[in-house]
């Protein structure tokens, strides 16, 4: 999806920047587009090489003389950390770390950071718009651009749904349970609590139940959040220890008629078991952003389905999260790149 502003207009190739304390103009690789003004703050210190547009340069192209890398959605792998020995820093446009390898990084050397309030509110907006979607059951009108039986252009084969099959039900009174309460996770509960009149219930493993109170949930294990829930969102990391983590028995201890909400990482939910537990009729429906690939193939269960709304892992890409995303990751390389006395072109020695 593009940024806020259009790929081309930002231009492409290099550019003279200004110079670090060393005297080198650092050259900085951002393999896919981001926001224009991102790219011109850049520019004011940087020898910018960009991986879109008429001049594109790949990762070959850059490897030997790169110092920093700006990754929205590409990876940087070990391999490619070991072709470029001036590499200083890996500047993650976003929160999550699966599309670097951060142990070769840190064997080498290299520094790598993440932007994890920038564009908390937007995924968090969007995690209650797809709460608000699949529990009033609007799935099929989402999919289908809201195009009734009766209506012109319906073509009368039984799948344009009918208006009275738009049933749903209400959030206010219900049971939000929340799987992890970091940031995002708090604003859900925020607008969930006090905009929606939802009852909230969080648990995550690393906080104590005075800190979840705090901030405003009820704190709960695993399956006693579950079967409180009449709604699950998603909002913890992929790590060894999630792979899975909601399973079939888990969506088993869900409320009869729960929905599921994931915006943060494809994996965490079991798809297997979600489409199971939809066509058994035990949820109601299940708004993803994320799934483990992506985009899911155009033959996946989950696609086509009237009781799922997916959305192709967009949480953060709003034009005001965009642009703090990039320029919190733009200011990580300036930091590590033009520090008074460093020289970008030779990596720290690791202990």
């Amino acid at each position: 999806m593009t940024d806020a502003g259009s790929p081309g207009s930002a231009g492409s190739g290099g550019s003279g920047g200004s110079k670090d304390p060393t005297g080198r103009t650092p050259v900085v690789w951002v393999p896919r587009p981001i926001d224009d003004d991102v790219v011109a703050s850049l520019r004011a210190w940087a020898d910018v090489r960009l991986g879109w547009g008429d001049d594109a340069a790949g990762w070959s192209d850059v490897a030997a003389e790169v110092e920093g890398v700006l990754l929205r959605t590409a990876r940087v792998d070990g391999a490619m950390m070991r072709e470029a020995p001036r590499l200083r820093i890996v500047a993650r446009h976003g929160v999550g770390l699966d599309t670097v390898d951060v142990d070769t990084a840190a064997e080498l050397g290299i520094t790598v950071t993440t932007t994890p309030a920038a564009n908390s509110r937007s995924v968090a907006e969007l995690a209650v718009t797809l709460l608000m979607v699949t529990r009033r059951g609007l799935g099929a009108a989402w999919s289908g651009g809201g195009a009734l039986v009766g209506d012109p252009g319906a073509d009368g084969s039984g799948t344009v749904p009918t208006r009275a099959s738009f049933v749903g039900r209400e959030l206010h009174g219900a049971t939000l349970g929340l799987l992890g309460f970091g940031r995002i996770a708090r604003l859900v509960a925020d607008a969930a609590r006090d905009g929606l009149g939802m009852r909230v219930v969080a648990h995550d493993p690393h906080l104590s139940d005075d800190a979840v109170r705090a901030a405003g949930a009820e704190p709960a294990d695993l399956d006693a959040l579950l079967a409180a829930s009449d709604a699950l969102s998603v909002h913890v990391p992929l790590t060894p220890t999630t792979v899975g983590l909601i399973g079939a028995r888990e969506l088993a201890l869900l409320r009869p008629g729960a929905v599921v909400v994931n915006t943060s990482r494809g994996g965490v939910v079991d798809e297997e078991a979600l489409v199971a537990s939809l066509d058994a009729g035990h949820l109601a429906g299940a708004g993803l952003d994320v799934t483990t690939v992506e985009p899911l193939p155009a033959d996946h269960p989950l696609r086509g389905r009237s009781d799922v709304v997916l959305t192709p892992h967009v949480g953060g890409q709003t034009r005001e999260a965009m642009a703090r995303v990039g320029h919190e990751a733009a200011e990580h390389l300036r930091r590590v790149l033009c520090a008074p006395g460093q020289d970008p072109g030779a990596r720290k020695p690791v202990s």
